[in-house]
């Protein structure tokens, strides 16, 4: 086993003048009122790695060019398309105008293992809430579905960007097996 050196890795890789032509995962992601620039910009990073169709800032949810994201994010804002929209609320009613579910990363009283997902929730929003308080009551109102990534020590909950990373590869795979 030989490790590969960064131009190894980068031969196999996509550029920012081809990024438009790559099949995206089609999920698009909202997050709202994130309070951590560092968890965004790794938010970023791993929204990059799994190449979802966009990311949506909500709230106050801080975006580049804030310097703490852009350090976190190392590039990646530039490959993941992303818009800021201030209120999460009316950006979820017309994503599910246009026949989007949305789905709460979030423990419910009905929410599901994040692995028992099937291919029929493309295409989607996965809606990633604050990391104190999680997805607010009035959201998760208009949410299609909640998934939760099972815990089994004291804590009840992950970084929320480990969250969000564990979930959305995870949401990768269930679309990859369907090609």
């Amino acid at each position: 086993m030989k490790k590969l050196t960064h131009g190894e890795i980068s031969r196999n890789r996509t550029t920012l003048e081809n990024i438009e032509s790559v099949k995206k995962l089609p999920v698009k992601v909202i997050l709202n009122s994130i309070r951590s620039s560092y968890n965004v910009g790794s938010i970023f990073r791993t929204s990059d790695g799994a190449m979802i169709e966009k990311l949506f800032l909500c709230g106050y949810t801080p975006h580049p060019p804030q310097k703490e994201v852009l350090k976190t994010a190392l590039g990646s804002h530039e490959s993941v398309k992303w818009e800021y929209v201030k209120d999460a609320r009316e950006l979820i009613l017309e994503l599910k105008s246009q026949g989007i579910k949305v789905c709460a990363l979030e423990l419910t009283e009905s929410s599901i293992p994040h692995y028992s997902l099937s291919n029929d929730v493309f295409p989607m929003a996965l809606l990633i809430g604050n990391e104190i308080s999680g997805v607010s009551q009035d959201l998760l109102d208009l949410c299609d579905l909640s998934i939760e990534i099972p815990q089994f020590g004291i804590k009840q909950s992950l970084n929320v960007a480990v969250a969000y990373g564990i979930a959305v590869f995870e949401l990768r795979r269930i679309f990859n097996t369907s090609l």
